[in-house]
């Protein structure tokens, strides 16, 4: 089948099956005599691997990782389990950073008026804090000026 036929079926752009192959996910594809790509079930089942463990928010290393472990039928169940666990350890880690951005986010937009005047305690604290730390909000001056 064309590229366009493995997108539809495996649920991976076409664009996707072609950075994959380049990174070495999939392999190349077969070429037909005109030269386009000839894709197969097996192909299909790789990309909706692919697919899947994106889906789940593993990264291309850990893909390949995954890949290997998955087309090796000997493999130690072991080594899959510890894949998955070390990614949840990840993303309850990124779940708590999300959570104290969220706060932040929150209590400066709570600070904020919102209305017509220039000062905005959401701009000064992002002037004022290292990017990517989220950090606890200082509180704003009222300043009570009249335009």
């Amino acid at each position: 089948m064309n590229i366009g036929e493995a997108a539809a079926r495996s649920g991976v752009s076409a664009k996707m099956i072609r950075y994959y192959e380049g990174v070495g996910l999939l392999p190349g594809a077969a070429r037909r005599a005109n030269g386009y790509r000839d894709y197969g079930n097996a192909d299909i089942a790789v990309l909706q691997f692919v697919r899947r463990t994106r889906d789940l928010g593993f990264s291309l290393d850990e893909v390949g990782a995954l890949l290997a472990l998955w087309q090796d039928k000997e493999r130690p169940s072991r080594e899959v389990k510890r894949l998955a666990e070390h990614h949840l350890g990840e993303l309850d880690r990124r779940m708590k950073e999300m959570r104290t951005i969220i706060r932040t986010l929150k209590t400066l937009a709570r600070q904020c008026r919102g209305d017509d005047r220039a000062e905005c305690p959401i701009l000064d604290d992002l002037a004022s804090r290292d990017a990517g730390k989220p950090s606890p909000p200082r509180r704003c001056r009222t300043r009570h000026a009249r335009a």
